[in-house]
């Protein structure tokens, strides 16, 4: 018979359950991106983790172009990965909140960019359709 783990302090999160795939929605209801992998501190890669070792935590959801490469494999390089810091997290559940403005992210750059070179030169573009 196995002795069972004692639980750790704190919220546990199945990161597969309640993070993958899950939409990111800002302080306003405004959709922000989709969680396609997580950054963890307090372990190291390739080292075995002690049966007695603190449970790992979550440093940075990461979004955007994560996707494809689940898909096809490979890897972004550092650089160019998204994260939204686990920090700005206010609520997890069916979609994960974020406790500011989404345009304080980078998650949300590009977006951004198309909307102020691309849509906003397009006449019309800059105002909400009457």
């Amino acid at each position: 018979m196995s002795e069972r783990m004692p639980r750790p302090a704190g919220r546990v999160i199945d990161a597969q359950l309640h993070l993958l795939d899950r939409q990111v929605l800002d302080r306003d209801g405004v959709p922000v991106s989709v969680v396609a992998d997580v950054e963890l501190s307090g372990i190291e890669a390739g080292r075995p983790i002690e049966p007695d070792a603190a449970p790992p935590t979550i440093a940075d959801l990461l979004v955007g172009m994560e996707l494809p490469t689940r898909i096809f494999g490979g890897r972004p390089p550092s650089s160019r990965r998204m994260r939204i810091p686990w920090k700005l997290v206010s609520d997890v559940g069916t979609v994960l909140r974020l406790g500011v403005a989404g345009d304080r992210v980078d998650a949300t750059w590009v977006e951004r960019w198309v909307s102020r070179h691309v849509i906003g030169r397009i006449p019309g573009g800059r105002h909400d359709p009457q």
